[in-house]
C-alpha cells in the first residue's frame, strides 16, 4: 500500500463501475467473487475494471479453487488516505439514491 498513490486511488474510483463494485463489496460485509457482481459491463470488462481497483490497491482478489474472490481493502485504504473510502461509499449511496428518484 505504501507504493500507492492518492492519484492511482481517484482515478480507480472516478469510474461509476468501479464504484459500484466497491458499494457491493461494502454493503456485501464479506468478500464476493468475481461472478455475483451486478455491473451494466460485459465478464471481460468487468475483469478489466478489477484489474484497475486491485493495481490501485482498492481490493485484492485470491483464488478459493477455481473462484476468484474480491475483498476490498478498507483497513489498509483507511490507514493510507483516511476517511477517503468512506465519502466515496456515502457519495455513491446518495448518488444511487437520487438515480431511483
Amino acid at each position: 500500500m505504501s507504493a500507492v498513490s492518492l492519484q492511482q486511488v481517484l482515478e480507480a474510483l472516478v469510474d461509476p463501475v468501479r464504484r459500484g463494485v466497491v458499494y457491493q463489496l461494502t454493503r456485501a460485509g464479506e468478500d464476493l467473487s468475481c461472478g455475483t457482481f451486478d455491473a451494466p459491463v460485459s465478464p471481460s470488462t468487468l475483469t478489466h475494471h478489477f484489474n484497475v481497483l486491485r493495481e490501485a490497491g482498492v481490493i485484492r482478489q485470491y483464488y478459493v479453487g477455481a473462484t476468484k474472490m474480491n475483498t476490498l481493502r478498507g483497513q489498509e485504504l483507511e490507514e493510507r488516505f483516511p476517511g477517503l473510502l468512506s465519502s466515496v461509499v456515502a457519495a455513491s449511496v446518495t448518488e444511487r439514491e437520487t438515480e431511483r428518484s
